[in-house]
């Protein structure tokens, strides 16, 4: 039953990655598409976008600010009717009867109005502007960083892709000499030359290479997946990559941490806004000039406009005292200034330390690499020579089984060490990016 089990899921998942086309899929195609349409992409362009916005609401610093509006009245307060009357420049001598004025009947106003505000000095809202422009650096910053990040998620990605297809290659060459290997046995076990154990031995190597295939297959369809959702295109494709291969080393061991990567100088233009927020709430203790006007039409009739006046002035106020408010304002935006250097100086420490290590397993990676190819030789070797004596009947079956498992084994770290050493030349280059927006 087990076997059986073992069997369906090869299958099916052979014939589900056979069943679709593949698609030649290059590292720079993959890195292209994933910059026009990734999703995580997107939305950083759209928060940057956002930032552009809410600077350009601090044009109200220097533009005027017009409202048009049209209200209906109707009161019977001695006061109100009054006025009304005033404004509708209306009033007769049978207005100032004692008797109308104390109780007069309902009275009716239809008032135009066309509102004008004009900002002359505010020394605080320049400041709220200069800070919002630097508001459009720190996102044009991440957004920068956002991308560098994609682009190492799509080389890890590729990198992973490539991996899973060259353990599917070596466990399929591995079924391949198994399944030689299971003839051979099942020919001498049938004239007596070995036990029946041996074959179940092989017969036993050949279902767990199956099974490991089946897995393999799988992570060649899942690896597509999450590079398709890297691309923002749709699942279910799955990718024919270059063969993995070991790239070019690019690690310097004096390397240090650039201070002008896009995390940092974003985080260095918060610092800055929030600098420029501090001198805003200063400057709200400065007078604030601006001029106003308006322009009136009134009428007792609905839509009338038999009445027209203007008022015109400037005002300049000044708040002397608010409570406090604007002094803690200030403290407050200092120790957010305070806070963000601090995250920027422990960012940078940490990125360090991260860099220091990567540079280490670089090296260690390519060790392992080197050691790897060496072992797949060697392996390589001992699988043929021991494959020729067991033909002959030299050599015991389980021997044979262990040299062709460390052989897979073998080919399978030699790709690992590829995938780790390529993943951390992406990393590297991650963690040294200095390139400007």
């Amino acid at each position: 039953m087990k076997r059986f089990l073992v069997l369906f899921i090869f299958f099916f998942s052979f014939f589900l990655i056979n069943g679709q086309d593949f698609v030649s899929l290059s590292l720079q195609s993959a890195l292209t598409t994933s910059l026009e349409n990734n999703k995580e992409l997107l939305i950083a362009n759209m928060d940057e976008q956002s930032a552009a916005a809410r600077y350009k609401q601090t044009h109200a610093a220097f533009l005027p600010q017009i409202k048009l509006s049209y209200t209906a009245l109707s009161t019977n307060n001695p006061l109100n009717a009054f006025g009304f009357k005033l404004q509708q420049q209306s009033i007769t001598a049978l207005d100032f009867n004692p008797e109308l004025l104390n109780a007069p009947s309902a009275t009716e106003n239809y008032v135009a109005k066309a509102e004008w505000l004009q900002p002359i000095i505010n020394m605080d809202m320049l400041y709220m502007r200069r800070a919002a422009n630097h508001q459009i650096d720190v996102y044009a910053f991440k957004t920068k960083r956002t991308r560098e990040y994609l682009a190492l998620e799509v080389e890890k990605a590729y990198a992973q892709l490539q991996l899973a297809h060259q353990a599917n290659t070596v466990l399929d060459e591995a079924l391949r000499t198994i399944k030689a290997i299971e003839t051979t046995t099942s020919n001498r076990f049938e004239k007596g030359f070995i036990q029946k154990s041996d074959l179940l031995n092989v017969q036993v190597q050949v279902a767990t290479i199956e099974s490991q295939l089946a897995e393999a297959k799988s992570n060649v369809l899942n690896a597509s997946d999450y590079l398709s959702l890297l691309m923002g295109m749709e699942t279910g494709v799955v990718y024919q990559v270059d063969l993995i291969e070991r790239v070019d080393p690019v690690v310097n061991e004096d390397s240090r941490v650039p201070t002008n990567r896009a995390d940092f100088r974003a985080m260095q233009s918060a610092v800055e806004a929030q600098e420029i927020m501090m001198g805003s709430s200063k400057m709200s203790y400065l007078p604030k000039l601006n001029a106003f006007g308006e322009y009136l039409l009134n009428d007792n009739d609905a839509l009338g406009f038999g009445s027209d006046s203007y008022l015109i002035g400037a005002q300049l106020s000044w708040s002397l005292f608010n409570g406090m408010a604007t002094r803690n304002k200030v403290v407050e935006h200092r120790i957010e200034r305070d806070k963000m250097i601090t995250q920027l100086d422990y960012q940078k420490e940490q990125s360090q330390i991260e860099l220091n290590k990567t540079i280490r397993d670089i090296g260690n990676a390519r060790f392992s690499l080197q050691q790897s190819e060496l072992a797949v030789e060697q392996a390589s070797e001992a699988l043929r020579i021991l494959q020729n004596r067991y033909e002959q009947g030299l050599v015991d079956t389980n021997d044979l089984l262990q040299s062709q498992t460390q052989l897979s084994k073998q080919k399978l770290s030699k790709a690992q060490a590829i995938f780790q050493f390529n993943v951390l030349q992406a990393y590297l280059q991650f963690l040294t990016s200095t390139s400007e927006i």
